[in-house]
């Protein structure tokens, strides 16, 4: 089972800096491997900015990185994890590294670990996700654009079972690449049957939620297996998604701008620290270094039960993240 009760406790680790008290402890996977309860995640972030942020973080205490072949920068957080583990920064076994097999890989997973630890400059990686419930055509491995048919539909193929692409996944724990795997985006149907044909039980499920998509039903599920659920877009995407998607995001609810002026701290402090009293890792992404320091103060305070269950009120069963707009289809339909 995943190690995820009681409240978080100081961590002791690598380097030094005035933030170490504001880490808590990693939680334990069912790998039987320790994965920090906050990380960074990469998505859209510039490859220009890159070094600085991740360098900051480190220093700043983070501990979890979160990537993907789809983001199309591993390269960069490469030469950034060099320069932390050649300057002393950091060492390798200190920082936990997440990233994940693209749709269009599913009949080349060796291939695609390869090509990300080769660009990522590992010898393993601590995570790796299946990052969609699908398989679609390949294009080449580390070519992430979406494969559309002629119509301007995903081309899915539908010669590769998620059971196929899961026991190549369980292949690369027995050579060594990779220490840890799990799921991405998987309901609780895909989740089940995964459990059900897996010798390696998926030790994550990556999904998006947050006070507006809690998920609830999903999350437990998850937790009641062993699978520890990590959220990505913890703060409901905010900027990035309704740039790309329309949408709308928590931050501006008006019971989260309530509570976290009771708790005297920020919306997304108010909100990450939400996910964490749920027991779910948070990943949230940022381009702002201010706003590195803000999401890792998130243990010197904690949110009531009568506040956790106004924030369950707020539920709108509300996705933000839809890859259906460049996908001419609704995978989650």
């Amino acid at each position: 089972m995943v190690a995820l009760d009681g409240e978080p406790k100081a961590a002791s680790g690598g380097g030094s800096n005035s933030n170490r008290g504001a880490m808590a402890e990693p939680i334990t996977l069912s790998s039987g491997h320790r994965m920090p309860i906050v990380g960074l995640g990469v998505w859209r972030m510039e490859t220009q900015s890159i070094r600085d942020l991740i360098l900051s973080a480190l220093t700043i205490g983070y501990r979890h990185l979160d990537c993907a072949a789809d983001y199309q920068n591993e390269a960069e957080v490469g030469e950034a994890l060099a320069e932390a583990f050649r300057t002393g920064l950091v060492k390798r076994e200190e920082v936990f590294i997440t990233t994940k097999l693209w749709n269009s890989d599913h009949g080349h997973v060796l291939e695609a670990c390869k090509d990300s630890l080769k660009k990522l400059q590992l010898d393993y990686l601590d995570l790796y996700l299946v990052h969609f419930p699908v398989a679609t055509r390949h294009t080449g491995v580390g070519t992430t654009a979406s494969a559309l048919g002629d119509d301007g539909v995903l081309d899915i193929d539908i010669t590769i079972s998620l059971e196929t692409t899961w026991h190549a996944m369980e292949e690369l724990v027995n050579l060594g690449l990779v220490r840890s795997i799990g799921i991405s985006n998987y309901d609780i149907f895909l989740t089940r049957d995964c459990l059900a044909y897996s010798k390696i039980k998926p030790s994550v499920n990556q999904i998006e939620t947050h006070p507006y998509f809690q998920r609830d039903s999903l999350v437990k599920f998850c937790q009641k297996h062993g699978i520890c659920v990590t959220a990505h877009t913890p703060i409901g995407g905010a900027a990035a998604n309704a740039e790309w998607f329309g949408t709308i995001s928590c931050l501006d609810d008006p019971v989260i701008k309530t509570l976290a002026e009771k708790y005297n701290k920020t919306v997304a402090q108010l909100i990450l620290r939400w996910g964490i009293q749920r027991n779910t890792v948070v990943i949230p992404k940022t381009s702002k270094v201010e706003r590195l320091h803000e999401n890792f103060k998130l243990f010197d305070f904690a949110i009531s039960d009568e506040d956790m269950e106004e924030i369950k009120g707020i539920d709108r069963k509300y996705r933000t993240n839809q890859p259906a707009k460049f996908w001419g289809i609704d995978l989650y339909a």
